[in-house]
């Protein structure tokens, strides 16, 4: 048992140095996470989205800026795409593919900013999230693991762990860099 801790602690480990000898992935985040600032300054808020783990973070990102991440503060306007009875009725009527995108063509306006959370790239549905949003001008973020998969080509921000294998170990870099982008907004908000 003990050996599966840690090695299980030490690919971690090894995969947060090999993002963080990246100048690139550091950049990446500050523009993330400037974007993200500017939406909230003028208005707009940010919309994240993700399947399984992934909404888990996607839901972890907004509750965060709507409520407390580390000072008292003002809320900040977010929300994940994760309401069972839309996901359930918008599944029904137009397919799971189209889940994330229904929601935003209804509740997307531009100067928004999307972060699309897909651990492969590929997720259906968070691809036709991002085609949406870019028709309507929204800012699209995405977090990504492995080469990006088709994602990496359609977003304006790619934040992408670099690895390839089990999903874990891409979502525990997710969860630093989505608190990374939380504090950044905290920062520069207030």
């Amino acid at each position: 048992m003990k050996s599966i801790i840690k090695n299980n602690f030490t690919q971690a480990s090894e995969l947060l140095n090999k993002f963080m000898s990246d100048e690139k992935n550091i950049d990446s985040i500050v523009r993330a996470g400037q974007e993200m600032v500017r939406a909230i300054k003028q208005g707009n808020k940010i919309i994240s989205c993700g399947n399984g783990g992934s909404m888990s973070d996607a839901m972890h990102f907004a509750e965060e800026l709507t409520g407390r991440f580390r000072e008292d503060r003002a809320g900040i306007p977010a929300l994940a795409i994760s309401d069972q009875g839309f996901l359930t009725c918008a599944a029904n009527d137009f397919g799971y593919d189209f889940v994330f995108s229904r929601f935003i063509e209804s509740m997307g306006n531009s100067g928004d900013v999307l972060l699309a959370i897909s651990t492969s790239g590929n997720s259906p549905n968070v691809i036709n999230a991002v085609k949406k949003a870019k028709e309507k001008g929204i800012v699209t973020i995405a977090l990504t693991g492995g080469n990006g998969g088709k994602l990496k080509d359609l977003i304006d921000i790619e934040i992408r762990v670099p690895h390839i294998g089990y999903s874990d170990r891409i979502q525990e870099m997710h969860i630093k860099i989505i608190h990374s982008l939380v504090e950044i907004i905290e920062n520069n908000v207030f």
